[in-house]
């Protein structure tokens, strides 16, 4: 990487947020610990970290983006990599990149039904370990060894003038230690429509292989586009099949409300049923050829899924927050992951994102202030690239390293170990 490189955060289509640096250059996501034993009478959950209860909204609503002209700062960046543009603060969310992975984790309880336990906590690591192209790392463990979760993300950004497209980078790794079981899998592309004018929706699409490297099974579920009259929007239709290639179930749904599973023959029945009907109904309909050039029109929501009979149910989506509009449409998980209390803070390392003063202040609906420190860590951090190109020093990851995936043989970013020991000594003053 050249020392003269501009580096940014590629967070999402929307929010491009540098990244800054100390002699590390890293940011660090500390765990955050789930105790399953959750009290009933309160719903609080306990915490490594001593947080007794998790906050269920964050501190002031979200600063209104109506007076921001966006145009007037993408019209620029039409068919170019948006990792390397900066955006203003108002196009931000109060959560860095690193800690959006920690997302990933809101889901556990599927990996807990997986391994046929209760619910035992587990803490994650992350680390941004490359800026140019900026590829960030995490890793996720069961506080019991049940299971490893870890993998890398390099979300390559393209903005269409209307929409904004991510294209998958990065493996994924599940272990189910207790049942030597080890899946991979690369994330579908997504879109989200309507970045400049009327409402922001998206859509995911592709096709997502998960491998068991154990036995051999394969789970391929394709992400469907919008499609001409919005009928697919949001479905997921895939199978699960043995080595052998014999399909063993179909899986169903959206990604956006349930997942289903059935028996392959119920499933084609159901969709000749269907079909059938679909046919009369498109004898009767015309194409509507007016176009809208200022906005991507989001499809009708269509009903919901058409459950075939003798289905089983693998996921449905849990319930947002009443206020979660006014809270960046975050879920309750996403509420807590910025939660600092009292005391955390020796626990947690200087380079949490938590203590990051941009974001803080921008929680706090304090803008004028979230844009500052914005401004600060970026000179911050471009006076420290500067000092090392100076001393010709190199840059290096911390916590992670360039190895092989042992079960894709691809090179893969792995977790070296010793970040929950607590010795944070050597860490840069990165804010």
């Amino acid at each position: 990487m050249s020392n003269e490189d501009e580096f940014y955060d590629a967070v999402t289509g929307l929010d491009s947020d540098e990244s800054y640096e100390g002699v590390s250059e890293a940011s660090f996501k500390d765990a955050l610990v789930f105790d399953g034993n959750t009290q009933k009478n309160n719903g609080s959950v306990r915490q490594e970290n001593g947080i007794k209860k998790h906050r269920t909204s964050l501190p002031a609503p979200m600063f209104s983006r109506n007076s921001v002209s966006i145009w007037s700062i993408l019209k620029k960046c039409i068919g170019l990599e948006l990792s390397k543009i900066t955006m203003p603060i108002v196009l931000n969310e109060p959560l860095s990149f690193l800690q959006r992975i920690t997302e990933y984790m809101e889901h556990t309880y599927l990996i807990n039904r997986a391994c046929l336990i209760e619910e035992q906590g587990f803490r994650l690591v992350s680390e941004q370990v490359s800026h140019h192209p900026p590829v960030s790392a995490f890793h996720a463990e069961s506080l019991v060894g049940d299971f490893v979760f870890h993998g890398s993300i390099y979300p390559k950004l393209k903005f269409w003038g209307k929409s904004v497209e991510a294209e998958p980078k990065g493996i994924i790794t599940l272990e189910l230690l207790k049942h030597n079981e080890a899946y991979t899998w690369s994330n579908p592309y997504c879109c989200v429509h309507n970045i400049i004018l009327g409402k922001l929706w998206i859509e995911q699409y592709g096709t997502v292989e998960i491998v068991n490297h154990s036995t051999g099974d394969k789970c391929v579920l394709n992400f469907k586009p919008c499609g001409m009259f919005g009928k697919e929007l949001h479905k997921v239709e895939g199978y699960i099949q043995d080595k052998s290639k014999k399909k063993h179930c179909v899986i169903y749904g959206k990604w956006t409300e349930c997942m289903w599973s059935v028996d392959p023959q119920a499933y084609e029945a159901h969709k000749k049923s269907e079909r059938k009907g679909d046919n009369k109904k498109h004898k009767n309909e015309e194409l509507d050829g007016a176009e809208n050039d200022d906005a991507d029109d989001m499809p009708d929501v269509q009903e919901t899924v058409s459950v075939v009979p003798g289905s089983t149910l693998l996921w449905r989506i849990d319930s947002r927050p009443a206020h979660s509009a006014t809270m960046y449409n975050f879920t309750h998980f996403a509420m807590s992951l910025n939660e600092l209390e009292p005391g955390m803070e020796a626990t947690l390392a200087p380079s949490d994102c938590r203590f990051r003063p941009d974001i803080r202040a921008m929680e706090n609906g304090n803008m004028e202030e979230a844009s500052r420190e914005k401004e600060r860590l970026e000179e911050k951090q471009r006076a420290a690239r500067k000092e090392r190109a100076k001393n010709d020093e190199e840059w290096s990851t911390r916590w992670f390293q360039m190895g092989t995936n042992p079960y894709t043989g691809s090179q893969a970013w792995l977790y070296t170990g010793g970040y929950f020991n607590r010795n944070y000594q050597d860490l840069p003053d990165i804010y």
